[in-house]
């Protein structure tokens, strides 16, 4: 097995140097398509080894490599203002090339449709939560089921739709880690009732996007982005020529026994570094040395503790935790090194959402997302930063959290000099919150901490093996911060209730 813990750390650091190194030289720049050749030169690379699904590997690097040629046909750049949405294309066209090859499953998920007016009544419910800010910080698109998501809402009407089992757990899938277009739940209803509507018409009108969505998702997609003033490339002519590409992809995923989940969500969670992490928004956010600083040093913190641990696993499932675990180590530390925790910053971003749903009543869908996203990462690692101070005491040794039986090695972060000298970029005598001031840069947009190229690699591996069973969303609780630390919402979560 070491041969294939060897490939899942070298293909998703060689995904994560790619984005990290054409960012360090291009921030502060213009950034055109062409910058992201390297990360799908490393895409590129990836293989299937042993008993690993070659058809899995195929949906990856065949989606990364024709998003990023049919966008290079129809545009040089993308805007800031239109780079969140270009991993949202992907899954609607998967979609309907599934449902164009399975009658039955066509059939299943048109019964899902006539399901989602049948639960008005809940999906009023859900909206008014989101809208009144009832459930505290929440990710719209979540990778788990998290109250307030859209995949919690579309298990809870899945669990009384009569279809077969593997449908349901596809059609959850495609709004998880699949990106069934860029709609979030709850979006049309907000907008409604602050434009005038009854809650029974806005509810009406969340009823019918929810099904839109499914009926018809290239379209609706095509609509989403009319109606967002995207004009960096034609979204239609994108998703006509990726459908032409994918379909033989996606046909030899359903002839080699993939799960329709995973065939549903590979293809997007894959391309968002070509023109959204490699991307204007990313240059210009790291134009900050101590933005760009973190990044590289918490990139340096995972390589090093995935490699030190190379003979020691157990499982793939031990590399794919100790990445994310030491990323959330490492972020945490930074963050203790101006005298905070997590526990301070979650308490004050939660208590800013309740605040920020008062300013801003018809917010988008996703405003806080990556918000949660942070919390969530830096929790995990104060509790193991916390575990490891308690363990070292008052010994004169070096910190070693550690993820299950494995060491984070923090000693980049120190050896990085930026991190190290804040006095360069404050006054030098009160430089006290530099390194925190650019955590909350990060706090919007922690992709490259969290890391999610590492986490579409290492994943991809991980489904090749176990190609037969749906990886998303996460059947497992995810220890959201704000649950753990403020709002108490576990009530309403449904990962035990998953279909």
């Amino acid at each position: 097995m070491r041969e294939l813990y060897e490939k899942m750390i070298n293909e998703a650091m060689t995904a994560q140097r790619a984005d990290v190194e054409m960012v360090k030289a291009k921030r502060g720049q213009k950034f055109v398509l062409a910058d992201t050749k390297p990360y799908v030169d490393a895409v590129r690379k990836m293989t299937a080894i042993g008993d690993q699904s070659r058809a899995v590997i195929d949906l990856h690097k065949n989606s990364v490599i024709s998003h990023a040629e049919v966008l290079q046909s129809l545009t040089t750049t993308v805007r800031p203002e239109d780079d969140p949405f270009v991993e949202h294309y992907q899954t609607p066209v998967v979609l309907e090339i599934l449902k164009s090859q399975d009658e039955a499953f066509a059939k299943s998920v048109d019964a899902f449709t006539e399901a989602i007016a049948a639960a008005e009544a809940r999906i009023g419910l859900e909206a008014v939560r989101r809208y009144g800010g009832f459930y505290g910080p929440t990710c719209v698109v979540d990778f788990a089921l998290i109250p307030g998501s859209t995949s919690n809402v579309v298990n809870r009407v899945l669990q009384k739709t009569d279809i077969p089992v593997e449908h349901k757990q596809a059609i959850l899938a495609a709004k998880s880690w699949g990106m069934n277009t860029s709609y979030g739940f709850g979006d049309t209803f907000a907008h409604a009732l602050e434009e005038g509507a009854t809650p029974g018409e806005a509810t009406a009108k969340e009823v019918e996007i929810m099904q839109r969505i499914y009926r018809n998702p290239i379209e609706a997609q095509a609509e989403l982005m009319d109606a967002a003033g995207m004009t960096s490339f034609d979204a239609r002519k994108y998703m006509s020529e990726y459908r032409r590409r994918m379909e033989p992809t996606v046909r030899a995923a359903v002839d080699d026994g993939v799960h329709y989940a995973n065939i549903l969500t590979v293809p997007a969670y894959s391309v968002g570094d070509v023109a959204h992490h490699i991307a204007q928004s990313t240059f210009n956010m790291c134009k900050d040395d101590v933005v760009m600083a973190i990044i590289e040093a918490v990139t340096e913190v995972m390589e090093s503790s995935l490699k030190n641990s190379l003979d020691a696993y157990k499982s793939y499932w031990d590399v794919l935790s100790l990445a994310t675990g030491a990323s959330a180590a490492a972020t945490e530390y930074i963050l203790e090194l101006d005298a905070l925790n997590a526990p301070m910053v979650v308490d004050l971003l939660t208590k800013r959402f309740h605040n920020y749903v008062l300013a801003y009543p018809a917010r988008g869908a996703a405003a806080e997302l990556h918000n949660c996203d942070f919390m969530d990462m830096i929790y995990r690692g104060w509790k193991l930063i916390d575990k490891a101070r308690k363990g070292r005491n008052g010994a004169d040794e070096t910190l070693t959290p550690m993820v299950g039986k494995y060491p984070v090695d923090l000693s980049p972060i120190h050896a990085n000099e930026v991190l190290m000298n804040p006095q360069w970029y404050a006054y030098p005598a009160c430089a006290i919150t530099v390194r925190f001031s650019a955590l909350m840069r990060l706090a919007d947009y922690p992709c490259l901490l969290t890391s999610e190229p590492v986490t579409a690699t290492m994943m991809t591996n991980v489904i090749a093996l176990e190609k037969a069973t749906p990886a998303a969303p996460v059947r497992a609780c995810k220890n959201c911060a704000t649950t753990s630390l403020v709002d108490q919402r576990q009530h309403y979560c449904q990962w035990k209730e998953a279909v």
